[in-house]
């Protein structure tokens, strides 16, 4: 049986599923069917019960936590490396109540947060992650939340920060900010997805240690090219947390949510 595996083409994803997708690992018999897509499009996908592990957004994990299940390795989860809001000219937070917002999908954790820091803006627009910048820069929109590899390149393009949601997240629960989850199917054996989580421990284990392994497939997909983009991108979400979770990112991940810890992890 191949199992239906979807991540994203960015370099956090990628790095650290390179080894088990590539079997520079002990898989142990597992095999991929590898689907790569936008974060907004995995969140659809797994809305509609397709794949049997898949990257997604922290936020829809609610809306599916009935057919699906946390893995404890894999998350995008931490200290400073949350969702950004930026314009092209200068923006106090007093002033979003008006202001109409990009963000880079409905159902991504970036949008809940804003929802959770800045209740007030209620005009968004969804753009692709990697369209965000480009809406806030030809004034289709006056801010934009930006996520991935737009954290590190904004300033080139002339925008400015407005907040960072991760840091106002931070100061008012003093937990790290869950972002990505990696989830696995609940029609899987309980076995299975144990060892599924093991697999993927391995995998994130072995990118950490060998981190030029995996440089030419994540190469391939990054949205950024730059070498040191793609570099500073994995060391800020690719971290303890992602090897596994512990009770810290666990607490995280049931405060952003709202949700028991049994009702969201294997």
């Amino acid at each position: 049986m191949k199992l239906r595996l979807n991540i994203s083409t960015c370099p956090n994803d990628t790095f650290m599923f390179d080894a088990m997708i590539h079997r520079r690992i002990d898989t142990e018999g597992l095999e991929f069917d590898l689907f790569m897509g936008d974060i907004e499009e995995l969140n659809r996908e797994a809305l509609q019960g397709t794949p049997h592990i898949s990257k997604l957004s922290y936020a829809v994990v609610p809306r599916v936590s009935d057919r699906y299940q946390v893995l404890n390795s894999g998350s995008a989860l931490g200290r400073g490396n949350g969702p950004l809001l930026v314009s092209r000219h200068k923006l106090y937070p007093d002033e979003l109540g008006d202001v109409c917002v990009a963000i880079p999908g409905e159902y991504t954790t970036a949008n809940r947060l804003l929802s959770v820091i800045f209740p007030e803006i209620s005009r968004r627009r969804v753009y692709l992650f990697s369209d965000v910048a480009d809406a806030v820069m030809s004034d289709e929109c006056d801010a934009g939340v930006l996520i991935h590899e737009g954290r590190f390149t904004y300033r080139k393009k002339g925008l400015q920060l407005v907040a960072d949601l991760g840091e106002e997240w931070e100061k008012r629960t003093g937990l790290p900010l869950p972002l990505g989850a990696i989830v696995v199917s609940r029609e899987l054996d309980p076995a299975l997805r144990h060892t599924i989580d093991r697999v993927l421990r391995r995998s994130v284990t072995y990118a950490m240690a060998h981190p030029q392994a995996s440089a030419e497939f994540v190469r391939e997909h990054a949205q950024e090219l730059d070498d040191e983009v793609m570099r500073n991108h994995i060391e800020l979400f690719v971290n303890a947390y992602s090897v596994d979770l512990g009770e810290e990112g666990r607490q995280a991940v049931v405060r952003l949510l709202d949700l028991k810890d049994e009702e969201i992890f294997v």
